[in-house]
């Protein structure tokens, strides 16, 4: 599995695994978590993507529990977060309306809770979830330095930012924004030609990209699309999920997909994207097939 270096501190695995439904899984168990992860170790992919709102801000706590069984994991891998939304339920269940805060009080809230249900001393990537149109960036940008510089947190990042959003955010911290996760897939092609992408290709910048495969749209597409994927996947024996995250690995921005299943299978196939070759005609031909028509 390639390694990508995102900043002088922090090397990814190119694969990330989501964590969004690891709290709504049948089986929520330690030792069910850790085959989980250990299926991704065994394929390279050692960087984990989590969110203290995912599960119901339930999923930090049940990958604890697996930390906690098995310790030894932690220095496999590294552990992404994130912050800034309240919804009303869980910990939050007497917020009156979802809203984002980005508050110094709430990101170190949010922090320690993190730290804590994932039983780890340090978080190697923090994302702000959301851009807050309420944020206070002089306060936000402070409150995130301040974390690096207590090493509770490695890096700082940033999840469905524009670039305006980004470069506001950056103008008010030393630490560099290292990274944004954004949703790009061949259901959603836009990025790659609303700036979003270029954007961070000029800066240098490593993207994330959630839901890969189109919130698993993809999967179940009867259009030329599906067509296009299942002849690709055909030709070097793997199925359409493996050539919808192919798509997303052979562009040169080095786009990291973050990939998220329960299904011990699929956990075991996902490095299946690394076999299909994606050419730039072939990588057009999907383009295409993702618009509808032809490139102008």
């Amino acid at each position: 599995m390639e390694r990508v270096n995102l900043s002088d501190t922090l090397e990814f695995s190119r694969i990330i695994y989501g964590m969004w439904r690891l709290g709504d899984d049948t089986d929520t168990s330690a030792a069910h978590v850790e085959r989980k992860i250990q299926s991704c170790l065994d394929q390279g992919i050692t960087t984990f993507d989590q969110a203290d709102i995912y599960g119901g801000y339930i999923a930090e706590a049940v990958l604890g529990e697996a930390l906690k069984a098995n310790p030894s994991l932690r220095s496999k891998m590294e552990i992404v977060t994130k912050c800034d939304i309240v919804a009303p339920v869980g910990r939050y269940a007497d917020a009156k309306v979802k809203h984002y805060d980005t508050s110094r009080a709430h990101i170190e809230k949010s922090v320690e809770h993190s730290l804590k249900d994932m039983a780890i001393d340090t978080i190697d990537l923090l994302l702000i979830h959301r851009p807050d149109p309420f944020m206070d960036h002089h306060e936000t940008g402070a409150a995130l330095d301040d974390l690096v510089k207590s090493g509770k947190v490695k890096n700082i990042g940033v999840s469905n930012f524009r670039p305006w959003d980004w470069e506001l955010l950056q103008s008010t911290m030393s630490a560099p924004l290292i990274t944004n996760q954004i949703e790009i897939s061949l259901k959603e092609v836009s990025p790659f030609t609303n700036g979003d992408l270029a954007f961070h290709q000029r800066l240098g910048t490593k993207l994330m990209a959630w839901s890969p495969l189109g919130g698993g749209d993809l999967m179940s597409d009867s259009g030329s699309l599906g067509a296009v994927m299942d002849e690709i996947g055909q030709a070097f024996g793997t199925d359409r999920s493996a050539v919808a995250v192919a798509f997303l690995l052979a562009h040169p921005a080095k786009l990291l997909p973050v990939m998220g299943t329960n299904n011990l299978e699929r956990i075991g196939k996902i490095s299946d994207a690394l076999k299909v070759i994606i050419d730039r005609e072939t990588w057009y031909r999907l383009y295409e097939a993702a618009l509808g028509h032809e490139v102008p």
